[in-house]
């Protein structure tokens, strides 16, 4: 793969910054088995997919909120769950959620800051764009983490009302950088999320493939496949 004419970069966040490619929900059941809860992987996974769904429902999640308030919420909200199947016990819910949104967060400030030269790099010849899935507190993630000064704009499916893998909200993204979708470079971790509707628009595309939700996914290939940032690099040659 060697992208032409790009004059522009639109990067996910989550799953492409914080965790070099892998889904979130394998940093979670890491953090659960560092953390000796003891469920199984298939009991997690219906709790992952039960919190994301409640966070989809009901406002948790403020604009105030770093990463580390995102992940003690959202594990509330999934031990909780568990507590409520019988799966575990209720009185060590707010415990064990911060265990494991502390490693969590801190999974995901080592992937940042792995991040940040690449960021830094390519930002001194290119413009960027952030395109994510969010809560509506992206804002406060980036600048937490400090990285909120790399984008020239972002674009928050929470504020904009317009989610992946929906193109549109990748269209929203060439707008901001004045560029039409065949000189933009996205960069993001999942093949149907991202780079499918990227490709649909028009966009050139670099899919960050680590570890998927499904074996199926993990199976999928692709032609503009790479396995860590800095092949944004190269591919760019800067």
């Amino acid at each position: 793969m060697t992208p032409n004419k790009i004059k522009g970069l639109i990067f996910d966040y989550g799953g492409t910054l914080d965790t070099g490619g892998d889904h979130w929900s394998e940093v979670i059941w890491s953090a659960y088995q560092k953390a000796g809860i003891a469920v199984t992987k298939p009991e997690f996974r219906v709790a992952y997919v039960h919190a994301e769904r409640e966070l989809a429902r009901t406002l948790h999640i403020l604009p105030h909120h770093n990463f580390n308030d995102m992940l003690c919420i959202k594990m509330q909200i999934e031990l909780q769950y568990l507590a409520e199947q019988g799966q575990f016990p209720p009185a060590q819910v707010q415990l064990k959620a911060a265990e494991v949104a502390k490693l969590c967060y801190e999974s995901a400030k080592a992937h940042v800051e792995a991040a940040k030269p690449v960021l830094a790099t390519l930002a001194k010849t290119y413009p960027i764009v952030l395109v994510s899935n969010f809560y509506g507190n992206i804002q406060t993630v980036l600048k937490d983490f400090g990285i909120d000064t790399y984008f020239k704009k972002v674009i928050e499916s929470a504020v904009v009302g317009v989610r992946k893998p929906d193109p549109r909200i990748f269209e929203l993204g060439c707008k901001a950088l004045g560029l039409p979708p065949d000189e933009v470079l996205v960069v993001g971790d999942s093949l149907t999320k991202d780079i499918e509707p990227a490709e649909k628009l028009g966009c050139q595309v670099a899919w960050l493939k680590g570890k998927g939700w499904t074996p199926e996914e993990d199976a999928k290939l692709h032609p503009s496949t790479i396995t860590s940032l800095d092949e944004v690099l190269q591919l760019l040659e800067v």
